[in-house]
């Protein structure tokens, strides 16, 4: 999987957020994109993704060198984010069957390993409005890491977590990282360390200003 980005910039109103990013991302790397709260990381993201559209320069998706649809760009990704909603009225066995619906699961993978690996047995039948925010978060990042998908993007992946979250969240990303176009958005070292690149988006905010 491959996203060339040629001069993209992305403006709310007449403030720019950034703009003249001009970079590509490749399978088999991991790259951080870093800044401060408020900075544009998730906005970038969002642009990534195929959910927001880039006000100026254009984006491009590659899958095994052929050209991929904006449309189609969903069916390749995966992504977590600390916003993003899961159905509080589902179970998290129904959580789970209605997530993988529409992804297929990781090689080797089924409900009841990502229910193992969540360590939450005695929880597959409880409602998800009564988790913790920790152990949502811990299933949106179960449910991306363990989907069968090119791209995996991360938004403050470690957000409600504690020390041995933030453990076992590393222990993913060696386990399902691999091999896929993998892309974290963080402010926090620990989340980001072991990345191969880093695109830091105030670099891209002092061209927003010129």
């Amino acid at each position: 999987m491959k996203i060339s980005l040629q001069n993209i910039g992305r403006r709310f109103n007449r403030d720019w957020i950034f703009r003249g990013i001009d970079y590509t991302f490749e399978s088999g790397r991991i790259y951080a994109v870093l800044g401060p709260n408020g900075s544009g990381k998730s906005t970038l993201l969002q642009v990534l993704n195929g959910s927001l559209a880039p006000s100026a320069g254009q984006i491009s998706y590659f899958y095994e060198e052929k050209p991929v649809e904006i449309e189609d760009v969903y069916s390749h990704l995966s992504f977590a984010a600390p916003y993003l909603e899961l159905i509080e009225e589902f179970t998290l066995s129904e959580v789970i069957d209605f997530h993988f619906k529409f992804k297929s699961y990781k090689p080797g993978i089924d409900k009841s390993e990502i229910i193992a690996l969540l360590a939450m047995h005695d929880n597959r039948n409880k409602l998800i409005k009564y988790f913790s925010s920790g152990m949502k978060q811990r299933l949106k990042l179960a449910l991306a890491f363990c989907a069968d998908t090119p791209m995996l993007m991360l938004d403050e992946p470690t957000s409600n977590l504690d020390a041995q979250g933030i453990e076992w969240y590393l222990s993913l990303v060696q386990k399902f990282a691999k091999d896929r176009l993998t892309i974290i958005c963080s402010n926090q070292a620990h989340e980001y360390s072991f990345c191969d690149e880093e695109l830091i988006i105030t670099d891209y905010k002092l061209k927003a200003k010129s």
